[in-house]
């Protein structure tokens, strides 16, 4: 699995971040809030949820707006 990590300039264009590198991340620290692009489809960031809380990992996810507009958003996804 493949999932754009949220842009830090509206303008650049978001970077791919593989799965095995998400967990690798948690192996260090589980305890973690991860952001991602508002181009992965939501139906990719429930599969993320679900494959995070098969590693038993309780999974916080939503969607964050930053401005008023529709597509001004981002997903969060907080780990524990």
């Amino acid at each position: 699995m493949e999932l754009l990590v949220a842009r830090v300039e509206l303008k650049e264009k978001p970077k791919k971040i593989k799965f095995e590198k998400i967990q690798e991340l948690l192996k260090e620290n589980s305890k973690q809030m991860l952001y991602f692009d508002r181009d992965n489809s939501h139906k990719d960031m429930m599969a993320l949820v679900d494959a995070l809380e098969n590693e038993d990992l309780n999974v916080y996810f939503r969607e964050v707006k930053y401005g008023l507009a529709d597509e001004e958003y981002l997903y969060e996804v907080h780990t524990i």
